[in-house]
């Protein structure tokens, strides 16, 4: 019985090594079409990836509260010129917000403060644009950031808001690449400030700083958020510099910042009480802001599920497109296996008249495409990896192959083999071996 089995392959491969640019020419659909579900998944994989990196980044357990310039709305007789009965009376989002919400919503894992300030650093005569943040130690868990070396800010620094600070990467390498930067100071804005810690470099594409709002957080210089208010600029405090802008703009309509605070990131324990907690933090601070509606709370998680269905599409739309690839590669096949029927009727007949039974004819063809997918499958694995390759480096679009999509490639090659192959098989098999013969 092997024997048998062993004869058919045998003579199969002979036929396909007899014809090698008719085997060539019907493998390069499979080879094609391997090619791009390969490249396809990869890429369908490497934006997925990216995705979930650029919500990690923001957090997916996070709610963001911004602040907004204040919504009005009304009957049309309230904003009647000199009519001054409604008066904002929201302080916009400060510290005191973070510690209520901190205090009264059960859930809450931590609660981040941020104050971000347009500055510039200087040390030895070099000067260079920069961002000063200010936060408490819960920014840099929430943040997922770790230390390269140094500490965190400590209880005494936070409450006193000492002039100290820890910089990123990109901080440290260009103002402090001869020398050990801990115990260092840096000219922040109008402030000398001592360096504490540095921060592990953080890899950020230019579409993850584009996106979702994230910026180069190598190149930032965080400190304690109470020394920002304190030392740089606190907005809910009213200065006779604050006076004097208001009565130059009193003509104009524009709204001026008031919020202390630039962003309220709030963690939240369990991910699937994200949408309960948003709303009571909603509830909690519309009351404290006198029912002034000056922030807007955003929830990652919907974004992700967006993101998600997105990539889903996306990968949808590729695989259909390798899916067509593979299809018409299959019908290659078929057709020019049709076609080496015609050729072979004289082949096929000197065999059916020796002795071979139908099976046998049968089994010879289905391996024969078998072996041209097969093969046309391996090398189209190969191309597919150069592809994926080739985009990451010139495009600059992350892949990522895996060995499930190998697999799948290899077996789907083999199944339109067997598949095509069955049609010209059976037609090879009904020729009657007398007409065969005579065949010219």
């Amino acid at each position: 019985m092997w024997q048998k089995y062993l004869l058919n392959f045998h003579i199969a491969l002979e036929a396909v090594m007899a014809n090698k640019l008719r085997s060539v020419l019907t493998a390069l659909g499979i080879i094609f079409g391997v090619a791009a579900v390969i490249a396809m998944l990869a890429i369908g994989r490497g934006a997925q990836q990216e995705i979930l990196e650029q919500i990690r980044l923001v957090g997916a357990n996070n709610i963001v509260i911004t602040p907004v310039v204040e919504q009005e709305e009304g009957e049309v007789k309230d904003k009647q010129p000199g009519n001054t009965d409604q008066k904002n009376l929201s302080g916009g989002l400060t510290l005191l917000d973070a510690e209520s919400l901190q205090e009264h919503i059960p859930g809450i894992a931590g609660i981040s403060p941020e104050v971000l300030i347009e500055s510039h650093i200087i040390k030895d005569g070099r000067w260079r644009s920069s961002k000063l943040v200010g936060v408490t130690n819960h920014y840099f868990r929430i943040g997922n950031f770790t230390l390269e070396k140094g500490h965190l800010f400590t209880d005494k620094q936070l409450r006193r808001g000492e002039a100290v600070c820890i910089i990123g990467k990109g901080v440290a390498a260009r103002f402090f690449a001869q020398e050990e930067p801990l115990g260092k100071k840096l000219k922040v804005g109008q402030n000398w400030l001592r360096v504490i810690g540095v921060l592990n470099e953080r890899y950020i594409s230019e579409k993850s700083i584009s996106a979702l709002g994230i910026r180069d957080y190598n190149m930032d210089v965080y400190a304690p958020i109470k020394t920002v208010l304190l030392r740089y600029e606190n907005r809910s405090l009213i200065t006779k510099k604050d006076i004097k802008a208001a009565s130059r703009k009193r003509k104009t309509t524009k709204k001026e910042n008031y919020h202390q605070l630039d962003r309220l990131v709030v963690e939240v324990a369990d991910a699937s009480l994200l949408s309960s907690v948003a709303q009571v933090v909603g509830k909690t601070l519309k009351r404290r802001h006198f029912n002034t509606v000056d922030y807007e709370i955003a929830i990652p998680e919907l974004l992700l599920k967006q993101q998600q269905r997105t990539k889903s599409i996306f990968n949808f739309v590729l695989g259909a497109i390798a899916g067509i690839s593979l299809l018409v590669g299959g019908i290659g096949i078929m057709n020019i296996m049709l076609a080496s029927v015609m050729e072979r009727i004289k082949e096929i007949g000197l065999r059916l008249a020796i002795g071979a039974k139908k099976e046998d004819i049968i089994a010879q063809f289905v391996v024969e495409a078998v072996a041209i997918s097969i093969t046309g499958g391996i090398i189209g694995i190969i191309l597919g990896l150069l592809l994926a390759s080739g985009i990451t480096q010139l495009a600059d679009i992350p892949t990522i192959v895996t060995p499930g999509s190998v697999l799948l490639a290899f077996l789907v090659a083999a199944t339109v083999g067997v598949i095509f192959g069955i049609a010209p098989a059976r037609q090879a098999a009904r020729q009657d071996p007398i007409v065969s013969l005579r065949h010219e």
